[in-house]
């Protein structure tokens, strides 16, 4: 990883965002307030903040999928992917777009899942065998 991104956005209740990215996703809780929360989002910064969640529509056209935008994700090596595929399917997490390869046999060969968090917020995980592949063309 080169540098850390930083992304807040808009929970609509802290106690079910707590839950939801710390005891699903996995995901170290860092420090907060009565309106925030930080998390560290796979070695990224991840700032939820009460208010109301942007909105979202189904615009994204990517391979065969319509995907949700805007959406945050973030890329894992493929056996990190699987075991979060696996804990979210074990959690009764419903997908948008269940675990999935995309672009098989292509440069840029991928899994990737979509889901919702507590509020709505979409989220998109990719996995990868082979990073060179991230930006493959």
């Amino acid at each position: 990883m080169n540098r850390p991104f930083h992304a807040a956005y808009h929970v609509c209740d802290l106690n079910q965002a707590r839950i939801f990215y710390r005891d699903v996703l996995g995901c170290t809780e860092g420090r907060s307030t009565d309106t925030w929360i930080d998390f560290d989002f796979f070695g990224h910064q991840l700032s939820l903040h009460l208010g109301t969640p942007f909105t979202t529509t189904r615009t994204g056209l990517v391979g065969e999928h319509r995907v949700l935008m805007p959406h945050l994700g973030v890329v894992l090596p493929l056996e990190e992917w699987l075991t979060l595929a696996e804990r979210l399917e074990r959690s009764g997490t419903r997908f948008e777009i269940p675990p999935v390869t995309r672009f098989a046999g292509e440069p840029g060969e991928q899994r990737t899942m979509f889901f919702l968090d507590p509020s709505g917020n979409p989220i998109e995980v990719k996995g990868f065998k082979d990073f060179a592949g991230l930006f493959a063309q």
